[in-house]
């Protein structure tokens, strides 16, 4: 069990939106990459419910069930500098602890596996540039 920082504000939600998203049965996480220059910090985590999962009670105990998977494993797989919001999903609050568990860990070994994978970028320009070749 350990402690992390907690995402609180608006925008850095919205950053994470935009980046990486990643689905499971359970659960949806979203990532943020780390921004140019940022100092070291450790990663930070948010949870969501919103209101369509039902009422007060439900959507606080979604969280509450997203925030003890996360305390098990925080520490094996959050990256330093990366902003993730896990999403609680209609049966978040119901399903067994295991499957959840493991939904979690599926969805950030996924996220961590494409914010470390290198800029294909370049990749795909010179792909481009080949094909644009053999048009000409």
């Amino acid at each position: 069990m350990s402690k992390f920082l907690i995402i609180k504000k608006r925008k850095d939600f919205l950053r994470a939106a935009k980046d990486i998203t990643m689905m499971s049965r359970h659960v949806m996480l979203q990532a943020a990459r780390p921004l140019l220059g940022e100092e070291e910090r450790p990663a930070r985590i948010g949870f969501t419910a919103t209101k369509r999962l039902g009422k007060a009670n439900y959507r606080n105990r979604t969280k509450r069930r997203l925030r003890a998977v996360v305390r098990e494993v925080y520490d094996k797989l959050a990256l330093n500098n990366v902003d993730y919001v896990l999403v609680g999903r209609f049966d978040t609050a119901t399903c067994p602890f295991t499957e959840l568990y493991r939904d979690v860990v599926y969805t950030f070994k996924k996220a961590n596996k494409e914010i470390l994978q290198p800029n294909n970028l370049a990749k795909e320009v010179t792909d481009v540039q080949k094909n644009s070749d053999i048009a000409d």
